[in-house]
């Protein structure tokens, strides 16, 4: 159980390794599944989850967030393997950071999809970047330095430093011909 109380971070399990939890900012409705076996959740200073955030760790997981990370309302950090989040950065609402997959096959020629089997790979964001709502980052994906990801973005290949990621969706707006 991982509860916060008067800024601080009150975790009641053995071989958790949770630490940096000066000026940590946590809003109503944090929720967080933590895992009975070893953990390791390191917070820098200033880091502050809006409303309805969410923190997911299995066993031997590690959650390395550093100095002044904001995360707005209904943001989400799932982590399997490693995630890494650099100083400065800020995340939009609704922004969802998966480290892994699940595991699927074909099995006599039918897909099957492992419901408690899955695939890892670290994710890695850097420092001073600004991830915009609803993106997705997903497993293996490192972000450098100084990004920007636009808004419903899906990440799924790393980006180099000193990037702007926009998505590429044309649309036409027609109005009516008032003649």
């Amino acid at each position: 159980m991982l509860l916060h109380e008067k800024n601080r971070l009150k975790v009641i399990y053995q071989n958790a390794d949770i630490t940096g939890t000066e000026h940590l900012n946590i809003e109503e409705y944090f929720t967080a599944n933590l895992p009975n076996g070893n953990f390791s959740i390191k917070f820098g200073p200033y880091v502050h989850f809006k409303k309805y955030c969410h923190i997911l760790l299995f066993a031997g997981a590690e959650l390395i967030i550093d100095e002044n990370v904001f995360f707005n309302n209904y943001c989400s950090v799932n982590c399997l393997e490693r995630i890494h989040i650099g100083k400065n950065t800020m995340f939009g609402e609704g922004v969802k950071i998966y480290d892994h997959n699940h595991a699927h096959s074909y099995t006599n020629g039918e897909l099957v999809v492992e419901k408690s089997h899955f695939k890892t790979a670290p994710v890695s964001i850097g420092s001073n970047c600004w991830i915009g709502s609803n993106v997705t980052i997903l497993k293996g994906v490192t972000i450098g330095n100084n990004v920007i990801i636009g808004a419903n973005n899906l990440i799924y290949q790393s980006i180099p430093t000193n990037t702007v990621v926009k998505a590429n969706a044309a649309y036409t707006i027609q109005t009516p011909d008032l003649r």
